[in-house]
Parts: structure tokens; sequence; C-alpha cells
């Protein structure tokens, strides 16, 4: 099989397509098609869930990342070997359903939209909120560390643990340990509500400024090298990203984070209310 052609990065939730193989997924069906709408999880950083919807008319239940080596064989997501993106390898969005389709069938794939738009508003409002928090917390840095494209210290990259979309929404975890204190932040004394406020005043800022939102898109294989693009008041950011977003930031409405703090860990959790 040949690496999958993805639409989704130039918002697209429908095509028409051939199936190009099929692989087991457990008890249920992979399919395979030459080119898909569908935005798949990805292995490496499963941040954004796989879209919902269906081929050749049927429920599509997960759509997962496949990898098949130049033997044939077909690993699927933790248990892919290799990088992603590796060569002589093919890049596969694996569509998981409960009933097969042989290959050889032309099938129409509709991606649930309001499902890929409610996904692509908390992307896209968790990466600016992430460009808040690092503006917030830039006082707390006491050695010269990495910036991010807006020039604050570049706390998100630091110290992520691990980040969650979700439907209008996000859940960013960041480690607070010895590594982090080691790069020069100080967590101590840290005061939540008074960075909540600021997080939260300069994604206000951000939204009304209803900034244009764009990926780079290098190429159509599933595994390109995506770039997220957001032109803010205080200038351009981009952020590497595989997933989906909306056009501008106005069409978040409103978007509002919380934090939370253990000895160990600071969680962001975020909420977006769209108009």
């Amino acid at each position: 099989m040949n690496s999958t052609l993805v639409t989704f990065p130039g918002g697209r939730t429908s095509g028409r397509s051939t199936i190009a193989g099929t692989v087991p997924v457990g008890d249920r069906h992979g399919l395979v098609v030459a080119e898909t709408p569908f935005h798949p999880l990805d292995h490496t950083w499963p941040d954004q869930p796989a879209d919902r919807g269906t081929i050749g008319g049927l429920p599509v239940v997960d759509c997962v990342t496949g990898a098949q080596s130049n033997a044939g064989e077909v690993f699927i997501g933790a248990d892919i070997p290799v990088r992603r993106g590796s060569e002589d390898w093919s890049w596969l969005v694996v569509h998981v359903t409960e009933t097969p389709l042989p290959v050889g069938t032309e099938v129409d794939l509709e991606v649930d939209p309001a499902f890929r738009a409610a996904l692509s508003a908390g992307h896209t409002a968790c990466h600016l909120a992430a460009l808040a928090l690092n503006a917030a917390l830039a006082d707390r840095w006491r050695k010269e560390t990495r910036l991010d494209a807006l020039g604050h210290p570049d706390f998100d990259q630091a110290a992520i643990a691990s980040s969650r979309i979700v439907p209008d929404g996000s859940v960013d975890v960041y480690r607070l340990g010895k590594s982090l204190r080691k790069k020069g932040f100080s967590a101590e004394d840290l005061d939540l509500a008074k960075v909540a406020r600021q997080v939260n005043d300069r994604l206000e800022a951000w939204v009304a400024a209803d900034a244009p939102v764009r990926l780079d898109v290098p190429g159509p294989g599933l595994t390109a090298r995506r770039t997220w693009h957001c032109s803010l008041p205080e200038g351009e950011s981009s952020i590497p990203c595989g997933g989906t977003h909306v056009s501008r930031t106005g069409e978040l409405g409103r978007v509002e984070v919380t934090l939370s703090q253990d000895h160990a860990t600071l969680t962001m959790r975020l909420s977006v209310s769209r108009c």
C-alpha cells in the first residue's frame, strides 16, 4: 500500500476514494484508502482524538495511524517500531469498522463536521493558551531558556508532560520537578489565580483581534511536517502541529482557563464557548 494522502489539513470533511487495503485491528477491520479527510489519532503525540464519521456508509469506530514496512507487515499505533515519517515505510490512515469492505471498492468518506469543529476549536485555543501561559510565567525564569515565537520563555515546551484536546477544550499537564528547576524555572509561591487572570485576559484580547489562523502544509502525506500559524497582535506565531484548527481566533467566542497545582505538576484546563 502507498502512504495515505490526507485532506483534513485543508479543512475537508468529505471525500471519495478507493479501498487500497485492509488490516486487522484486534477483532475489527482496518480499512485503508488512497485519500481520506479523516484525522487519525497520532501514535507519537496523541493529543487530538480521531475524527468520527462513516466510510462506505459504515460507522468509523476508531481511526488510527498505521505503518507498513517494505516486507509488507503493518503495525498499528504504539506498535509502530520506527520514527514517524521514516523513509521506506508507508504511512497509513486506518479507518476501523465492525464490518469489512473489499479492496478496490470505491467509497464515500464522511467526517462528522460538528465533532471536527469542536476539536478544531479546542486545538487552536490550546495553542493560544500555551503562548499566553508562557507570557504569564515569563518572570519565573532565573536562567536563559528557549523562547517561543512571541519572545517569551517557552514554559510550554520545557515542561509539557501531556496534552489532550477535547471537544471545545483541552487539558495540559506540566512537570514542575527537579529538571525544570535546573533549567531555571521557579514554581515557589506561584499565584495560580493571578496567572490564570493574566492568561485569560490575553486570550480575550486575541479572540477579539480575530487573528487569522492557517496551517503550512508542505505535502499531502500523513506525516508531512505541518506548522500552525497565527498572526497575533504581538506578532506571527508558529507551532509544529499535525491537528486541525479554526480559520480565525474570532470563531472561538470565549476562551477560559483554570489552573491547579500539586507538588509535581501544573494542570491547565481550557474551555471554549463558541458563538
